[in-house]
């Protein structure tokens, strides 16, 4: 019998049988036009909800894949068979995580790359240890609090935040998964940017979902940056689907970091080419700096895990609010007995939705790196606490839930802007060893700047823009080489025996934590397969109005949720989940038929 995984990754014996580590939220979004981003993100709004702006650009009728051996499932077919060459040579599954990130890098530009950062994790079924990387990214160490605000101490607009040098944050995605690799990798290193490097040479087909993104120019800093609008938009006219793409810069640092390793990244002359493309931005310098990106360094973390009847989830903790908010959720609707209730029903998405509200209040006020912040994880989890929540969740819509008062904190709600871009991989090797990783450049193209063939992330809009509210500290200011708070959620679940049984995680912002909640409700309650899981009709709420995914069956629950008090918006919900379940008969991979992604194994 193996050890629980709950007693095995507890947070220093706290909690017995309960929940570990939290989460909080950002700044308002609006529904997007096509063509632009036409609204502020305005730090005073009162219902604090999440930009989309990747459009919907189609629905796939993706189905269940099985395999015996080794499985991949992630956003772009070339990364996936890039991962699956790698596996199919021995390599591992944190060697495959190398190679689909590199892909990723080339021809899903838009969600992640070695410009950003991941949360990963590691499932290493030999000692039967779950391992948990934090390769976030870093503020600069000459960043201060007041880094977003102007000489009057106004925060600036969402776009005046996001694009330019001043919202890259050092990257750390590279450094991760050479760390990994260094603990658990079983190719050459070098060997792992093969494929990425022959297409990016040779040129790969632009996929309809990157033409159509830049067609409705999701980032209207693309356009206006001389370098990336030069990549992205050639002769003036956006990149087109079906095209050629070659990006020989991009195999250049492909080949260096191939051959010299991580250090090619963070030292040297892409290292120099990236400060100066940072610092020298024209719409907004920035300030990265070559000592930060030589001195970063990715932390192995406790993973954050918790009881769900009778499996065990675990997630990540801070700076992630992804793990913690989704326990809570989870842990809040416990007592409502989902399984008993209709698969994706009016009343078990109720619940579902005021379970949502307690916890994003909390993760609002209180979540932020937890090696520069008190994050009072035992009093938000305490089985006391849950309970006095439980009880605020009745019949109606409770409307804005209020954050718990917790250890005489004085915290002001947090206050940022945070988009929905991000790209999650899951892998199984043929030794059982398994990868759950999250990984972004945050707002679709990042901050539109780019050095070496990739663009670099705007992950410091992740912090507040302002550092406080009426005198009271935003627990998620900037802060020197401080990590901004996130909401992936790469997620892990274990049956009663302490086996490994499902892997799944998802873009979307801060809509992540319901995406990857109400997918693990489908496999855990209701008994779906991966594949019917991740293709549930999404619903969210984040402590404002209860969003529905157009174009489904759920819009049908539209009157029942709003006679119970709801305030409903139906609009496209883009999750791009990607999960993979072992079982005795073998894996069982889903892709998200709303994205391009792809599950295949052999």
């Amino acid at each position: 019998m193996k050890k629980s995984p709950l007693k095995q990754f507890s947070l220093q014996g706290l909690f017995t049988k309960t929940w570990q580590q939290l989460p909080v939220a950002k700044c308002i979004g609006v529904t997007v036009s096509a063509l632009a981003f036409l609204t502020a993100c305005s730090p005073a709004s009162s219902e604090r909800e999440a930009f989309d702006p990747e459009a919907a650009t189609g629905f796939a009728d993706n189905q269940v894949v099985y395999a015996q051996e080794y499985m991949i499932s992630a956003a772009n077919p070339h990364a996936v068979e890039a991962g699956l060459a790698v596996l199919a040579e021995g390599g591992s599954a944190i060697d495959a995580a190398v190679a689909v990130q590199a892909m990723l890098t080339l021809v899903e530009p838009q969600s992640s790359g070695i410009g950003g950062g991941a949360f990963m994790l590691y499932w290493d079924n030999e000692t039967q240890t779950l391992h948990n990387l934090d390769a976030r990214e870093t503020a600069p160490m000459a960043a201060t609090a007041e880094l977003f605000l102007d000489a009057e101490g106004n925060a600036p607009t969402w776009i005046e935040a996001v694009v330019g040098g001043r919202s890259v944050g050092t990257p750390g995605v590279m450094r991760g998964l050479e760390a990994a690799h260094q603990r658990w990798g079983k190719l050459p290193w070098q060997r792992l940017f093969a494929e990425s490097i022959a297409l990016s040479e040779q040129g790969f087909e632009v996929s309809p979902r990157l033409a159509q993104l830049l067609e409705m120019e999701i980032n209207p800093g693309v356009s206006q940056t001389p370098v990336t609008r030069e990549y992205f938009f050639p002769n003036g006219e956006p990149l087109q689907a079906g095209s050629l793409k070659r990006n020989v810069e991009l195999a250049n640092t492909l080949r260096s970091i191939a051959e010299q390793g991580a250090d090619a990244l963070y030292s040297g002359e892409i290292a120099e080419d990236i400060v100066a493309a940072v610092q020298t931005n024209a719409i907004a310098p920035g300030l990265l700096a070559l000592d930060d990106l030589a001195s970063y360094e990715p932390v192995w973390r406790e993973p954050v895990c918790g009881p769900y009847h009778r499996f065990e989830i675990c997630s990540m903790g801070p700076p992630s609010s992804g793990g913690i908010t989704m326990l809570q959720t989870m842990a809040l609707l416990e007592p409502f007995e989902l399984s008993k209730l209709d698969v994706n029903g009016e009343e078990a998405l109720h619940f579902f939705t005021q379970a949502s509200r307690l916890a994003f209040a909390d993760r609002n006020r209180y979540i932020a790196d937890a090696d520069y912040v008190d994050v009072p994880l035992a009093a938000l989890l305490n089985p006391e606490y849950l309970e006095s929540r439980i009880a605020l969740i009745g019949g109606t819509d409770m409307g804005k839930a209020e954050p718990g008062s917790l250890n005489d904190l004085q915290r002001a709600d947090d206050q940022s802007p945070e988009f929905p871009n991000t790209s999650h991989i899951s892998i199984v090797d043929k030794q059982g060893n398994a990868v759950s990783m999250t990984t972004t450049i945050e707002m679709g193209f990042g901050s539109a700047v780019m050095a070496r063939g990739f663009l670099l992330n705007n992950q410091l809009t992740d912090f507040s823009l302002v550092p406080e509210v009426n005198g009271v500290p935003v627990a998620n200011r900037v802060e020197p080489g401080k990590r901004p708070r996130s909401s992936m959620s790469p997620a892990v679940v274990f049956d009663e025996n302490g086996d490994l049984l499902h892997i799944v995680g998802s873009p979307g912002g801060p809509r992540i934590i319901n995406y990857v909640t109400q997918t693990l409700i489908g496999l855990l309650d209701w008994d779906l397969n991966m594949q019917e899981a991740i293709d549930l009709p999404k619903i969210t709420n984040m402590n404002g109005a209860t969003a529905l995914e157009a174009d489904t069956a759920i819009v049908e629950l539209q009157a029942l949720l709003e006679a119970r008090g709801h305030e409903v918006q139906v609009r496209p919900l883009n999750s791009g989940l990607h999960g993979i379940s072992i079982g005795e008969d073998g894996l069982e991979g889903g892709a998200d038929p709303r994205r391009e992604g792809i599950a295949k194994g052999q």
